[in-house]
Formats: C-alpha cells, structure tokens, sequence
C-alpha cells in the first residue's frame, strides 16, 4: 500500500484501480483521471473544458470486474487552465473532480515526489483504438518550458499518448509510484514524438491543497526557501544570479563551486531566490511568466534541480538517505544509503548548500564524488574557500577533468594512429566507391582530430606548469567568484572534442566496413575469375581464343592493381564470364550443371586455375593446352 492509503501501480499485468476513464456529455472519452481519495480524481483542465461540465468517471480497475460510473463534477475552485505566453511555453492544465459517490478507499492512490531525471515510466491512458486502457512507457528525458513540465521520449513511436490519455497517472517503473500526470502527447513537423507530463511537485504548486495527499518530502530545504526579506532592492547580485541561473537551466557544466560566506547579504539572498525560482512547487506562479521583472539571464528554468538540501549540521549518512529517498531508492532499506545510492541507474541535479558545515564534510565529499560519476549534476555551496573547498575542486573539478581528458587523449591517439593507418592500408587495396569525396571529407575530420589532439596536449603542459607553480591564489580567487568549470585548459573544449572524436570514429568504422566489403568483394571475384578460367581450359581442349584472353588479361590486371577498382573489375570480370558461359551455349555445353562436382576447380588433384603445370598461371607456358 502507498503510504497514506491506495495502492502503486505494483502489477503492470493488471489494471489500476486508480485509473479512472472520463466521458463528457455526449459519451465520448474526453480523457484520463487519477482517483487520490474515494470522492476526488485528478485530471487535465483541458480534459474538463471537452465534457461542457457534465462529467461521467469510470473506474475499469474496479475489483469485481465491473466498470462503475459516477458523475463528477469540477470542485469548486481547484481548476487551473493551461495558458500559454508570448514563446508558445504552456502552464497549468491540472483540475480537481468530486465524485458525487465515493470509491473504496484502496482504489485510491497517492502522488509521489521523486526526481523525474532519467526515470523509465508508464502510462494508462484510453486512447480511441484501446479505450478499456492501454499502458504506454516512457522515458523521463528532461524539464522543458517555464512550468516545470517534463517530457517524456516513448519506448516505441506507437506509444506516443494519444486522445484519451490527457490526465492519466504516470508511474515510475521501478517502484510503481505515481509521480505524475500526462498532459499532452504531440508530434512535431520533423515527425518527433513527444509525451509531456506534470510531475507532482508542479502539481502541488498550482493545486496546494493536494499537499495532503501527496508523499515524499519536498525537493526544497525549508532553509533554502527564499523569504519576503529577499526582494529587497540591493539584495541582488546580478553576476552571481546570472551564473547560478545557468547552471540551474543547464549550461552544460556536470559540477559548479560557488563561495557564499555567512553575512554576505546578497549572495544569501541571490542564492536562496535562484534555489526557490528553481522549484517546481516552491517557485512564485509570476515567475514562469516571460514578463517577469527581474533582470535578464537572471531566472533560473523551473526544474534546475531535484533536490537543494542544507547540509549545515547533518551528516554524510543523513545527506545520502535524503539523497536516496528524492530518488525513490528504498526497495533495500538494509543497504547503507551511500551503497543504494551508488547503485542507482537514475540521476538527479543536486544542490547542496553548506558542505564545509556538515558533520562530516570529506564522507560527504566522497559522497557527492559518486554521484558525480553516475552522471549527476553537483551546485555545491561552500562557506569558506578553505581547505574542504580547495579538496572539493580537486576530487570533482580538477581531477575528472584531468581523467576525462587523459582519456580524450587516448581516443584521439586510437583515432589518428591505428585507425587511421588501417583506414590507409584498406585505402591502398582498394578504391573507394566515391573516392574523391570520400578522401576529402576523412581527410578533413582527421586533421581536426589531430588539431584537438594537440590542443589537448598543451592543455596538459599548461595543468603542469601550473601545478610546478603551485598558484594556488588563482584558486582561491576562482572559488571567490564561485568558479565555473575546471576544464582542460583554454582552448581545449572537451565537449566539442568528444562530440568529434565520436563522429570520426563512427565515420572511420563505416568506411573500414565499406573497404572491407569491397576488399571481400575483390578476393570473391579473383575466384570467380580462376574458376571460369578452368572451366574454359576444359572447354577449349588445346584451343586457343585471343579474344577471351584479352578478356581474362583485362579482368586478371584489374584484380591485380593496387589500389583495386573493384566496379572497373567486376565489370570486367563479368564480360569474361559471360564469354565462358556462351561457349558452352555454342558447343552444347551447360556450364558447371554438366560437370558433376565440378566446382570451377573441378576432381583433378591439385588444378587450381593454375593446373599442375609448372609456370602455368593463366598466360604462361602454354603447352599443351593454353589458357
């Protein structure tokens, strides 16, 4: 049972008894529902603009296998309707209904707040072709617009939500849980597919009275909660704002350290706004408006983060079950939070304020080290730029920067070294369908793979330089300003060149697998060409035909050049063949069919194409015979 009542979606071989299928007046499917107590159903405003206020649910997961229907109707004020700004950005499209009987109180079931980064999901929707239910997956990809949505990338392209699905439950995967509710599925000019949900902070934040059956703590500490007091005029560290709201609408950067000392008035309150605007429930509704006052680039997306914690007082232990429970990890509550933690598949974008104030600030550094290499996104805050800040640097900056270029190095090495010598020894056997073009466009990726790969390297002489100097008054002033990213140097975009070394990997294996094929291609044509050459042997009978000897002459130097026109060659290859086979149409013969095992080498030991005839090679020593 889901905590508070109602049960998760445990089962997906079976209805939920939750999900509640919505007709207007006319008796058409207007959409889905959620039944969260025995007389309310969550759906889409938008669900409830179809039905002209006359609404029917029905409840297709009901236990005795009937499908009861009850009037509904809007409750009173709980209905926010989907409005959408200058940039097309939609918000709201979440209402209440009351049923006018109650359902059984364990047919319910309760929201629950998890992080939605990277969660595999299902739906059950009514869509016209299914309209007794259907489950759709899904996968969580990422917040999108200024209301907190997140969208949704379905595991099938027919599994898009689709009519009928709009306010259905959206559970977790893993742990059955409903963390939200569909809003919209839409395909785009490109063809695209996409599925939008309203996860439950969101809803909380534009429904509050749902609060009370909704579980799971809240993404936001109370301590971070920006207050009236923030709003003051001058309390706003613009540079500092603008910062924090890139990283929180996702610059790019995996890890920022920021300084924010105890008494400095306005970085506290810069940070506790961009923290709050960051919140899907805690957010201001003003703010997702694109005429929201306050300066530009200084608005964070709603959603920047799935959880901020204080860790002022608290320990590593604690940090990581908070951790652990935001991401929905307690199916082991035996295991150590840290080990459930480092086992998980999802990730989370994680701010946490204070780190040099907690019990125990290196366990917690340890901490934040393994969910940075899950694939998380760290905003930590520090109260000094003292020795844990400069350790924090070190263990999440510095040093994976310095791994993942040492491996970029690697790669980059692979890519212009052997890859690029076997590219040429293939290139040397044969030609390439479209060589002028193919030799171009390689040409180019390698030498920008060699460019990046010097880059990198000087990045690497610069990094020890600086380490033999030891500058480590540049570091304090970097955390001063709340650092950005260590990367590998100026200059050297680790990003730009990953994304290169990916293409001229793929672009190399691709032209291996081509040349290889033609490679293949030539070698099957050299038998051929050998087999129809003892075939005709066998045919002639000591006769000799210039004419297919020039043919065969032609096919076999094609074959033989280095590098190997193979398409010039098969063609050739093909008019001497053909020429063999139309002997045997003139002299009644049928080709191999005639020779009873005959395989173009035929039952004589040792005769190859060559004979064993010394010096025979096809236009060698012709006595006794010819080619």
């Amino acid at each position: 049972m889901a905590a508070g009542g109602g049960a998760p979606a445990d089962s997906w071989m079976r209805t939920p008894s939750w999900a509640v299928r919505i007709r207007g007046a006319d008796g058409e499917i207007a959409g889905a529902g959620i039944l969260l107590t025995p007389d309310r159903v969550l759906t889409c405003a938008h669900v409830v603009d179809r039905t002209a206020d006359r609404m029917t649910a029905e409840f297709v997961g009901a236990a005795d296998r009937s499908v009861p229907a009850v009037p509904a109707r809007l409750d009173g004020d709980a209905y926010v309707p989907e409005t959408r700004d200058a940039d097309g950005d939609p918000s709201g499209d979440v209402a209440l209904l009351r049923l006018e009987r109650p359902r059984p109180a364990e047919d319910s079931v309760r929201l629950r707040k998890l992080s939605t980064s990277t969660r595999e999901v299902r739906m059950y929707g009514f869509p016209y072709e299914h309209n007794g239910g259907i489950w759709f997956r899904a996968t969580a990809v990422g917040g999108c617009g200024r209301d907190g949505q997140v969208q949704l990338v379905p595991a099938s392209p027919g599994e898009l939500a689709s009519p009928g699905c709009s306010g259905a439950g959206v559970a977790d995967s893993d742990t059955g849980e409903v963390i939200g509710m569909v809003l919209s599925g839409q395909e785009d000019r490109h063809g695209n597919r996409f599925t939008f949900m309203s996860p439950a902070d969101t809803i909380v934040g534009h429904l509050p009275r749902l609060e009370s059956v909704t579980t799971g703590l809240s993404g936001l500490d109370p301590r971070l909660r920006s207050t009236s007091d923030d709003v003051v005029p001058g309390l706003l560290d613009e540079p500092f704002a603008q910062r924090l709201a890139a990283w929180l609408s996702d610059d790019g950067s995996r890890v920022k350290i920021s300084v924010v000392r105890h008494g400095d008035a306005a970085r506290e309150s810069t940070l506790r706004r961009a923290i709050t605007l960051a919140d899907r429930e805690s957010r201001p509704p003003v703010s997702v408006d694109r005429a929201f006052l306050d300066p530009p680039g200084t608005v964070p997306s709603v959603g920047g983060h799935d959880l901020a914690v204080h860790a002022s007082g608290r320990t590593s232990a604690r940090i990581a079950e908070r951790i652990a429970e935001r991401m929905g990890l307690w199916q082991r509550p035996e295991d150590p939070p840290l080990d459930r933690v480092r086992a998980a598949k999802g990730t989370l974008n994680l701010v946490v304020v204070g780190v040099d104030e907690a019990v125990d600030p290196p366990a917690v550094l340890d901490l934040l080290a393994v969910l940075r290499a899950g694939g998380s996104r760290l905003l930590l805050v520090f109260r000094t730029d003292g020795d844990c800040c400069r350790r924090a640097r070190d263990q999440l900056l510095v040093r994976p920067a310095r791994e993942r270029r040492a491996r970029l190095v690697d790669r980059l090495r692979e890519i212009t070294g052997p890859l690029a010598g076997e590219l040429h020894e293939r290139l040397s056997a044969v030609v390439p369908q479209d060589a002028r073009s193919f030799g171009r466009e390689l040409d180019r990726e390698l030498v920008a793979a060699h460019a990046a790969l010097a880059d990198l390297l000087r990045a690497d002489d610069r990094d020890r330089e600086r380490d033999r100097e030891g500058d480590q008054e540049q570091d304090r002033e970097r955390d001063r300003e709340g650092d950005r990213h260590h990367g590998p140097g100026p200059g050297a975009d680790p990003d730009r060149y990953e994304r290169l070394a990916d293409r001229v990997a793929g672009r190399l294996g691709t032209s291996l697998a081509e040349l290889d094929r033609l490679r293949d291609r030539r070698d099957e044509l050299t038998g051929r060409l050998r087999s129809y050459q003892v075939l005709l042997q066998h045919r002639l009978q000591g006769e000799e035909d210039p004419a297919v000897d020039d043919l065969y002459l032609r096919a076999h130097a094609l074959l033989s050049a280095r590098p190997c026109d193979v398409r010039e060659a098969e063609a050739a290859v093909d008019a001497y063949t053909r020429r063999v086979d139309g002997y045997g149409d003139d002299r009644g013969h049928g080709g191999y069919d005639d020779h009873p095992g005959r395989d173009g080498y035929g039952d004589h030991p040792g005769r190859d194409g060559y004979g064993d005839h010394p010096g025979r090679d096809g236009y060698g020593d012709r006595r006794g015979g010819g080619a």
